[in-house]
Protein backbone atom coordinates (compact mmCIF):
# COMPACT_ATOMS: atom_id res chain seq x y z
CA UNK A 1 0.00 0.00 0.00
CA UNK A 2 2.86 2.39 0.77
CA UNK A 3 4.28 1.87 -2.70
CA UNK A 4 0.88 2.64 -4.25
CA UNK A 5 0.58 5.77 -2.07
CA UNK A 6 4.00 6.98 -3.26
CA UNK A 7 2.97 6.41 -6.88
CA UNK A 8 -0.10 8.60 -6.35
CA UNK A 9 2.02 11.37 -4.83
CA UNK A 10 4.51 11.21 -7.71
CA UNK A 11 1.58 11.33 -10.15
CA UNK A 12 0.23 14.44 -8.38
CA UNK A 13 3.64 16.10 -8.51
CA UNK A 14 3.79 15.56 -12.27
CA UNK A 15 0.29 17.01 -12.70
CA UNK A 16 1.11 20.08 -10.63
CA UNK A 17 4.43 20.70 -12.38
CA UNK A 18 2.78 20.59 -15.80
CA UNK A 19 -0.04 22.96 -14.90
CA UNK A 20 0.66 26.35 -13.31
CA UNK A 21 -2.93 27.59 -13.22
CA UNK A 22 -4.39 26.98 -9.78
CA UNK A 23 -7.82 26.23 -11.18
CA UNK A 24 -6.24 23.47 -13.24
CA UNK A 25 -4.42 22.19 -10.18
CA UNK A 26 -7.66 21.91 -8.26
CA UNK A 27 -9.48 20.15 -11.09
CA UNK A 28 -6.70 17.66 -11.87
CA UNK A 29 -5.91 16.77 -8.27
CA UNK A 30 -9.50 16.64 -7.03
CA UNK A 31 -9.85 12.97 -7.90
CA UNK A 32 -6.57 12.13 -6.15
CA UNK A 33 -7.47 14.17 -3.08
CA UNK A 34 -10.68 12.17 -2.78
CA UNK A 35 -8.79 8.87 -2.88
CA UNK A 36 -8.95 6.81 0.29
CA UNK A 37 -5.61 5.18 -0.47
CA UNK A 38 -3.73 8.28 0.69
CA UNK A 39 -4.04 9.50 4.26
CA UNK A 40 -5.47 12.94 5.02
CA UNK A 41 -2.16 13.92 6.59
CA UNK A 42 -0.31 13.06 3.35
CA UNK A 43 -2.83 14.99 1.27
CA UNK A 44 -2.50 18.04 3.51
CA UNK A 45 1.28 17.82 3.41
CA UNK A 46 1.17 17.56 -0.38
CA UNK A 47 -1.10 20.58 -0.52
CA UNK A 48 1.24 22.64 1.66
CA UNK A 49 4.47 21.60 -0.04
CA UNK A 50 3.43 21.54 -3.69
CA UNK A 51 0.23 23.40 -4.39
CA UNK A 52 0.62 26.30 -1.95
CA UNK A 53 4.06 27.42 -3.28
CA UNK A 54 2.76 27.32 -6.86
CA UNK A 55 -0.28 29.42 -6.00
CA UNK A 56 1.77 31.91 -4.01
CA UNK A 57 4.64 32.21 -6.48
CA UNK A 58 6.13 35.74 -6.24
CA UNK A 59 3.59 36.63 -3.55
CA UNK A 60 6.23 38.78 -1.83
CA UNK A 61 5.47 41.52 -4.32
CA UNK A 62 1.67 41.26 -4.31
CA UNK A 63 -0.58 43.99 -3.01
CA UNK A 64 -2.99 42.04 -0.83
CA UNK A 65 -6.38 43.55 -1.52
CA UNK A 66 -9.53 42.18 0.06
CA UNK A 67 -10.66 40.63 -3.24
CA UNK A 68 -7.39 38.72 -3.62
CA UNK A 69 -7.50 37.60 0.01
CA UNK A 70 -11.07 36.38 -0.43
CA UNK A 71 -10.19 34.45 -3.62
CA UNK A 72 -7.23 32.80 -1.89
CA UNK A 73 -9.40 31.80 1.08
CA UNK A 74 -12.01 30.33 -1.29
CA UNK A 75 -9.34 28.38 -3.16
CA UNK A 76 -7.80 27.06 0.05
CA UNK A 77 -11.16 26.01 1.47
CA UNK A 78 -12.10 24.19 -1.74
CA UNK A 79 -8.98 22.08 -1.46
CA UNK A 80 -9.48 21.49 2.27
CA UNK A 81 -13.10 20.44 1.78
CA UNK A 82 -11.96 18.03 -0.91
CA UNK A 83 -9.26 16.59 1.36
CA UNK A 84 -11.31 16.25 4.55
CA UNK A 85 -14.65 15.47 2.93
CA UNK A 86 -18.11 15.79 4.45
CA UNK A 87 -19.19 15.06 8.03
CA UNK A 88 -21.96 12.67 9.00
CA UNK A 89 -24.23 13.88 11.79
CA UNK A 90 -27.42 12.05 12.78
CA UNK A 91 -27.41 9.96 9.57
CA UNK A 92 -27.17 13.17 7.47
CA UNK A 93 -24.10 14.17 5.48
CA UNK A 94 -23.09 17.84 5.54
CA UNK A 95 -20.17 19.98 4.37
CA UNK A 96 -17.63 20.98 7.01
CA UNK A 97 -17.94 24.58 8.20
CA UNK A 98 -15.12 27.11 7.97
CA UNK A 99 -14.54 26.89 11.72
CA UNK A 100 -14.14 23.11 11.54
CA UNK A 101 -11.63 23.47 8.71
CA UNK A 102 -9.73 26.12 10.69
CA UNK A 103 -9.42 23.76 13.63
CA UNK A 104 -8.26 20.91 11.39
CA UNK A 105 -5.44 22.95 9.84
CA UNK A 106 -4.67 24.68 13.16
CA UNK A 107 -5.21 28.18 11.72
CA UNK A 108 -2.33 27.91 9.20
CA UNK A 109 -3.95 29.97 6.45
CA UNK A 110 -2.49 30.70 3.04
CA UNK A 111 -2.62 34.44 3.85
CA UNK A 112 -0.37 33.94 6.88
CA UNK A 113 2.04 32.06 4.63
CA UNK A 114 2.11 34.97 2.18
CA UNK A 115 2.69 37.49 4.97
CA UNK A 116 5.57 35.38 6.29
CA UNK A 117 7.08 35.26 2.79
CA UNK A 118 6.79 39.05 2.53
CA UNK A 119 8.59 39.52 5.86
CA UNK A 120 11.29 37.13 4.73
CA UNK A 121 11.73 39.09 1.49
CA UNK A 122 11.85 42.38 3.43
CA UNK A 123 14.64 41.02 5.63
CA UNK A 124 16.51 39.91 2.52
CA UNK A 125 16.21 43.39 0.96
CA UNK A 126 17.50 45.01 4.15
CA UNK A 127 20.56 42.73 4.21
CA UNK A 128 21.67 43.08 0.57
CA UNK A 129 24.34 45.60 -0.42
CA UNK A 130 23.47 49.20 -1.32
CA UNK A 131 24.74 48.77 -4.88
CA UNK A 132 21.99 46.31 -5.85
CA UNK A 133 19.05 47.64 -7.89
CA UNK A 134 16.41 46.34 -5.50
CA UNK A 135 18.03 48.19 -2.58
CA UNK A 136 18.30 51.40 -4.64
CA UNK A 137 14.60 51.23 -5.49
CA UNK A 138 13.76 50.48 -1.85
CA UNK A 139 15.70 53.54 -0.62
CA UNK A 140 14.54 55.87 -3.43
CA UNK A 141 12.72 59.05 -2.43
CA UNK A 142 10.65 60.98 -5.01
CA UNK A 143 11.90 64.50 -5.74
CA UNK A 144 8.60 66.35 -5.74
CA UNK A 145 5.10 65.70 -4.49
CA UNK A 146 2.10 64.90 -6.63
CA UNK A 147 -0.40 67.62 -7.29
CA UNK A 148 -3.55 67.47 -5.24
CA UNK A 149 -6.83 66.24 -6.73
CA UNK A 150 -7.73 64.14 -9.68
CA UNK A 151 -5.01 63.51 -12.29
CA UNK A 152 -5.32 65.52 -15.52
CA UNK A 153 -6.20 63.72 -18.74
CA UNK A 154 -3.22 63.10 -20.96
CA UNK A 155 -4.12 62.28 -24.54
Amino acid sequence: MLQHQNQIIVHLLVIVQNNTSYRGILCKTKVSFKSRLVTKYSKLKLCRTVIRPIVTCASETWVLKETIIQKLFVFERKILRTIFGPTKENQIWRVKTNEELDNLIKHKYIINYIKAQRLSWFGHVLRISDTRTVKKIFNWKPLNKRSQGRPKYRW
